[in-house]
């Protein structure tokens, strides 16, 4: 059959969901795997400026849906019909966008480029390991070989990156956050991270092995506590924790006095220096949605500062 003809009865591709979120997206490309024929695509190299950042997933169905994004938005629907286009051939394909690319009516307005390897699945077991460590909280990482054609789990890398001639995607658990204080600000903290698609968890009681369970290396721990003392039981667990954030609310003059006694009580010197205090990106802050905006702002910061963990 000639294939612009069959390009033709293509379906038209439609977004499914918008989202960025790989479980989402790899969620998605399970559940239509169960119906028919799926596509994945990852975004493997960038040339200058870029939207996404490599290992950035789209999963596109058979019937022309799609879930998720290799860049702002700008090539989402062409990247779906070229993955069409893999499913209908059988075949994987690799394909330029913005400069260096065959495709002239399409020029990325962040002047560079991107190249996108587009996988037609096989197997979706790939799929449920990911989606199973990412639920327990595990980081999971994915091996894909052009040459072979195949997507397999492996060891996850410290980035998504080529590997010889293979490219290796990293994916980690959501930010979890951790928030202690039955305060105001506390509850608008928990407003805005849920509408973010944080992880939240309210801490109700000081329980420590309740506390010990709530905290991995991908949870911020916020104290908004208006008494130091309050906070004390909470923040030795936060301490104690692999936590990669611990904030607390208070005056430069507040956390003079929290270190004070950290240290009076033997805690190192490192430790104290782990609590960002005065807390938030910005401020004084003076109402809670002005302080929940600075904390959360902080914590994105501080999880990519440190390159995803």
């Amino acid at each position: 059959m000639n294939e612009t003809v069959f390009i033709e009865k293509f379906p038209t591709p439609i977004q499914a969901k918008a989202t960025d979120d790989p479980i989402e997206i790899l969620r998605f490309a399970e559940e239509q795997f169960q119906r028919g024929a799926v596509a994945v695509a990852m975004l493997v190299s960038i040339r200058g400026g870029a939207a996404r950042s490599p290992g950035s997933l789209i999963a596109v169905a058979a019937d022309g849906s799609y879930c998720g994004f290799v860049s702002g938005g700008c090539i989402e629907s062409t990247v779906a019909f070229e993955a069409l286009l893999a499913i209908s051939q059988g075949k994987d394909r690799v394909v330029m966008f913005g400069q260096g690319s065959p495709f002239f009516d399409i020029v990325l307005p962040c002047g560079g480029g991107l190249t996108v390897a587009i996988h037609v699945l096989r197997t979706a077991s790939v799929l449920r390991f990911v989606l199973e460590r990412l639920e327990r909280r595990q980081p999971a990482g994915v091996r894909y070989s052009p040459r072979n054609q195949v997507l397999a789990p492996t060891d996850p890398p410290a980035q998504s990156g080529w590997i010889e001639e293979d490219f290796l995607s990293a994916y980690r658990p959501r930010t979890r956050v951790v928030i202690s204080g039955r305060s105001l600000e506390a509850q608008m903290l928990a407003r805005c991270a849920t509408v973010l698609d944080f992880d939240v968890t309210r801490l109700e009681s000081a329980d420590g092995d309740y506390v010990a369970r709530a905290i991995d290396a991908y949870t911020a721990v916020v104290l908004l506590h208006h008494d130091l003392d309050a906070e004390k039981r909470i923040l030795a667990a936060a301490l104690a924790s692999p936590a990669f954030y611990i904030g607390a609310l208070g005056s430069t003059r507040t956390h003079a006095k929290r270190i004070e006694m950290l240290a009076s009580s033997g805690v190192s010197k490192a430790d104290i220096e782990r609590i960002k205090a005065p807390i938030g990106l910005f401020g004084p802050a003076r109402d809670s949605a002005s302080l929940a905006l600075s904390v959360l702002a902080e914590i994105a910061a501080v999880r990519q500062d440190i390159g995803e963990q």
